[in-house]
């Protein structure tokens, strides 16, 4: 199993984030260990800048290769969320120098995950999505404003890579990423119902 995540899929977060919008999907990845299903997260003690990123997360369901995008959507049925924490501080110094950021997005745990699924077959429209720190929203996503679409995604990565049933892939974030310190409290809700709850510890 692994895990795919796209980066600047909406437009409003590569804003915040001071960087040009994808001519085409940008992606990376991280390892089976990154994932986290329980309710503590650890802060991990080499960055001083943890952040979240609350996503939309789809399960691939069968084996596929150079998918064509109208095909696309029978590679997956379920999508849940999940929050993709980056060591901010380490990915600057390595984009700074040129460097690969893996070291920022693919550390043990770096991807929380609800364990909580919902069918696709329930979506007529578009999927919403919120993310509250401490209480207090911080992001709030909408598939509609995603730049590259599921289909898209799923055609364009496995041009390069083989999916596999049981692959992950997190959609990209809205805009509203930001910090998280020890004893914070992060709660995401898809489609109005709170799925994931974490404690930072």
């Amino acid at each position: 199993m692994k895990i795919i995540c796209i980066g600047r899929n909406y437009a409003e977060h590569a804003k915040e984030m001071n960087a040009q919008l994808p001519t085409s999907p940008l992606f990376f990845m991280k390892p089976e260990s990154a994932l986290l299903r329980t309710r503590d997260f650890f802060y991990p003690k080499f960055t001083n800048d943890l952040h979240y990123e609350c996503e939309i997360v789809l399960k691939i369901d069968k084996v596929g290769k150079n998918i064509q995008e109208k095909f696309a959507k029978t590679y997956y049925s379920s999508f849940s969320l999940g929050i993709d924490f980056t060591a901010r501080d380490l990915q600057e110094k390595c984009k700074k120098k040129g460097l690969p950021w893996e070291i920022a997005k693919s550390f043990d745990q770096s991807a929380p995950l609800s364990e909580h699924w919902f069918s696709i077959n329930e979506v007529k429209d578009q999927i919403d999505f919120e993310l509250k720190l401490n209480g207090k929203s911080v992001q709030k996503g909408n598939s509609k404003d995603m730049i590259f679409s599921f289909d898209n995604i799923i055609s364009y990565v496995s041009k390069y890579v083989t999916l596999k049933r049981g692959d992950l892939i997190f959609t990209g974030t809205p805009s509203g990423v930001g910090a998280v310190k020890i004893g914070d409290n992060l709660k995401a809700s898809l489609m109005g119902k709170e799925i994931l709850n974490l404690n930072i510890r």
